[in-house]
């Protein structure tokens, strides 16, 4: 067995979070080691938010080039996926090669290790024959992976997650998609958009079911008018594949057929990989439980997606700020003898008087103000609570809303210009909880929204502000003025 290398740090997966923290760490004069068995920047790079955006982008494209007719002449649209193939495997990939990314590490001091990392008690990581012993801790940045369902015959057909739809060179006629969430519709758009024949297979009454019923509605009226059918309450049951098409059948007697199947019902973190056992943590759990200082234990961190907190890169470049402020404190007291456990970290007792710095300056993590956003045309913003979940907490709740064909920005842009503004206020606190911002810049509405609630700005303070004419965001106005 090899003797253990010590060493300041360990971080665990260098997806987005894990190796922004590593990379910061590193720079601040640590002694870091980073481990990663698959790509080193994680799935938004290679094959979620970074070449998905190509694709959209792309499509959109497409789509506005077609609402021409009757705003400024006639156009003839002939698509060509190529072009957006070639994008994602020059500019946004490199075809899938990190060598890019590994060298920004190592750049920046840091020691890559290629390779699968396991935990193997307090302080240690083993990967492969080479064990590592950090003085101020781990950190767990292992993500997620695609959580696919337990229907029967679906493991043996060679069915698409995400992965397989982003490196696609050739597009195939027609696809289902099992899923309407987020992933689900913004893909199936895409295609529709080129010419697949599309078809949404959702098991609950709507798609993007967490987020308003309003915006459901909107998102499954674009997708339909871009010629995806959409069929929810649908449960799957069977899925066959006969070497050329595949078939669903779902509960009722609902069965559908295509030539490609794209699974995208969830993800989920592999946490029996990772060797929790040895340090005292329950490895049974969907995700990592971390505190407000991304806590796992004590000398263990978290970040990104493992954690459950929202499949998001601002979540976990969030979380990374945290969590390197947090290890560079721990280090700072250790250094200098106070509590070197780094239990006054975790507590944010001791830690306030330590010589080597003070705990009280680590941010905490907050999530109220968490914003998402699901870029299908048009794009659906939201932040805080849905009306649905402040009502379930018991909240005094306070709605208004604002039809965006009804603004005049709204009426100015004419096609395309689907949408609304929704908030949800505590009428108690007089204050936004949540707000959703559907419409061709839904996402960028999004943010003014977004500082009303993490602020808890005073409603009449909202009322009173001056909102550019004219512009989308002036539907907070009047979804204002609604709610009055």
């Amino acid at each position: 067995m090899a003797d253990p290398e010590l060493v300041d740090v360990v971080v665990v997966g260098l997806g987005v979070g894990g190796e922004e923290v590593a990379g910061r760490l590193a720079e601040a004069g640590l002694s870091v080691v980073g481990v990663e068995r698959d790509l080193v920047g994680g799935e938004c790079p290679y094959w979620g938010c970074v070449p998905s955006k190509m694709m959209i982008r792309a499509a959109n494209a497409i789509a506005e080039a077609r609402r021409v007719d009757g705003l400024a002449g006639s156009t003839e649209v002939r698509p060509d996926w190529a072009p957006v193939a070639r994008r994602i495997r020059e500019e946004a990939t490199d075809t899938w090669d990190d060598t890019v990314a590994v060298q920004r590490f190592t750049g920046k001091g840091g020691r890559f290790v290629r390779g699968t990392a396991r935990l193997d008690g307090p302080g240690r990581v083993r990967v492969g024959e080479r064990v590592f012993q950090a003085r101020h801790g781990i950190v767990l940045g292992t993500g997620t992976r695609p959580s696919v369902p337990p229907v029967d015959g679906l493991a043996d057909t060679p069915y698409w997650t995400n992965r397989q739809a982003i490196e696609v060179e050739e597009l195939p006629e027609s696809l289902l998609v099992l899923g309407g969430g987020a992933i689900g519709l913004e893909l199936a758009q895409v295609f529709a958009r080129f010419g697949v024949r599309v078809t949404v297979v959702e098991a609950l009454d709507r798609v993007l079911a967490l987020e308003e019923p309003e915006a459901s509605e909107v998102a499954a009226a674009a997708l339909r008018a871009d010629g995806v059918e959409i069929h929810t309450g649908v449960r799957a049951e069977r899925v066959g594949h006969d070497g050329r098409a595949f078939t669903l059948r779902g509960a009722g007697g609902a069965e559908f057929t295509a030539d490609r199947l794209l699974v995208v019902t969830g993800r989920r973190a592999h946490l029996d990989e990772l060797g929790l056992d040895t340090v005292g943590v329950d490895a049974g759990r969907r995700y990592l439980t971390v505190d407000d200082r991304l806590h796992v234990t004590e000398g263990i961190w978290a970040v990104g997606d493992v954690t459950g907190e929202g499949a998001f890169t601002h979540v976990a470049m969030y979380q990374a700020g945290i969590v390197v402020a947090d290890v560079l404190d721990h280090a700072r007291r250790a250094d200098a003898g106070a509590d070197p456990s780094g239990t006054a970290s975790a507590t944010g007792g001791a830690a306030g008087t330590g010589a080597g710095g003070s705990a009280r300056a680590v941010p905490r993590a907050d999530y109220r103000a968490l914003p998402r956003v699901t870029f299908t045309d048009p794009e659906v913003g939201a932040v805080g609570l849905t009306e649905h979940q402040a009502r379930e907490r018991g909240v005094n709740v306070q709605v208004g809303l604002a039809r965006l064909p009804s603004s005049a920005r709204g009426w100015i842009h004419k096609a395309g210009n689907e949408g609304f503004v929704k908030l949800v206020a505590d009428a108690d606190e007089g204050v936004l909880i949540g707000a959703t911002s559907v419409g061709p810049a839904g996402g960028e509405v999004l943010s003014a929204l977004v500082v009303a609630v993490h602020a808890a700005v005073p409603l009449a303070r909202l009322r009173q502000m001056i909102y550019a004419y004219p512009t989308f965001h002036r539907a907070i106005e009047d979804a204002l003025r609604d709610m009055s």
